[in-house]
């Protein structure tokens, strides 16, 4: 039988945030390069950071390049304003790796919470099917395709989802592809000039 596992991080929420960043759920702890989100070094969410904002899709990476550079990381969220976490907080794995596709949400993120505590924010971002389709179920809203978004209303906050292609190298497209979905929602909400 499978044993339910709870989120091993607490949601990063800097002050001023007006993007909320959502993954599913983090890898097993032996692929971490780092105690932070996107933490395994095979996923391209910071290389597709780094890509547009510094034009170096390594600019987080260590000097050796075997870890993210959690501290400049931070660093930058917190400066950008751009808060992150995961849809679900208590999932089962069932089968014994990462994939979306065998992971059980067993409890989702109390969204409520995590938006009073940045109420800047007004867009939420997905970064992956099982992000996407955990969300529009808590909020109610109509799934945006790839690169797209839609309005929807909640906790008293009219808010925008952006749907953003998987970092995840599970889906196999080079990270300026994927940085070209993820470039526009960075510019309409005034992250990227």
């Amino acid at each position: 039988m499978n044993n339910t596992e709870l989120h091993p991080l607490a949601p990063f929420l800097p002050a001023g945030a007006r993007i909320l960043m959502l993954g599913s759920f983090p890898p097993q702890r032996h692929r971490w390069s780092m105690d932070f989100f996107y933490p395994n070094l095979q996923n391209d969410m910071w290389r597709i950071v780094g890509h547009l904002f510094f034009g170096d899709r390594n600019h987080f990476l260590t000097s050796d390049g075997r870890h993210f550079d959690r501290e400049r990381i931070v660093g930058f969220c917190t400066e950008r304003g751009i808060a992150l976490y995961d849809t679900a907080v208590e999932v089962i794995r069932l089968k014994n790796n990462a994939s979306d596709n065998f992971l059980q949400v067993v409890r989702e993120v109390d969204l409520r919470s995590l938006l009073d505590c940045i109420p800047d924010c007004r867009a939420i971002v997905t970064t992956g099917q099982k992000a996407t389709d955990t969300l529009c179920a808590l909020v109610s809203c109509e799934q945006p395709p790839i690169g797209g978004s839609v309005e929807f209303d909640f906790a008293g906050r009219r808010m925008r989802l952006y749907r953003m292609p998987s970092s995840s190298r599970a889906y196999p497209r080079p990270v300026e592809w994927k940085a070209d979905f993820y470039r526009p929602m960075f510019e309409a909400e005034g992250v990227l000039r």
